[in-house]
């Protein structure tokens, strides 16, 4: 069947004094559900937002606490090894002839003072296969540093002892003391 021009629309367009923006919200119908699921939402938002915050702070708590018990749950096996080595008639005897020095009757302890590898900053004399003897007199150091303390009346602080190199030091400097 052949149409006829005479019923034909043609579609017309009006003019439009809104913008589409405002046209695209007046489309918008809100019913009185999606009115009802926005407000719980928005409720949802507000309260348990500060509750969720909560919780994953105490969550970072509790694995800092948890990390913590794992450390002294460390040292505690650490000092039960302690323990247990103090235990030991062997180990209480190797810390006593160690730390205290002490020695079995008819045994001989010696004791090595002033033997540091990190004091020794001042450039030292190479080390010889061949006996030498050193070249000072610590005889008469001794009995001039004995004549000088007790012939004189200044105080100790101010004496001066021979040191036995050939040189002079303060008495207070080898005593550990200021000078004033």
């Amino acid at each position: 069947m052949p149409r006829d021009s005479k019923n034909r629309r043609v579609p017309v367009s009006l003019p439009s004094t809104e913008s589409s923006a405002t046209g695209w919200l007046r489309s918008i119908r809100f019913s009185g559900f999606s009115l009802l699921m926005l407000v719980i939402l928005v409720l949802f938002v507000v309260i348990l937002a500060p509750s969720l915050r909560t919780l994953v702070q105490q969550q970072q708590q509790i694995a800092a606490i948890q990390d913590e018990v794992e450390r002294q749950k460390t040292d505690v096996a650490d000092l039960q090894g302690d323990v247990a080595r103090w235990s030991d008639p062997a180990y209480i005897e190797a810390q006593a002839r160690d730390r205290l020095l002490y020695v079995y009757p008819g045994e001989y302890s010696y004791l090595v003072m002033g033997d540091s590898a990190e004091s020794s900053d001042a450039p030292q004399a190479p080390i010889s296969d061949e006996l030498q003897t050193p070249q000072v007199d610590w005889i008469a150091a001794m009995t001039s540093s004995v004549l000088d303390a007790g012939l004189s009346d200044a105080p100790a602080t101010e004496l001066v002892a021979p040191d036995i190199t050939g040189g002079e030091l303060p008495t207070s400097t080898q005593t550990g003391g200021t000078t004033p």
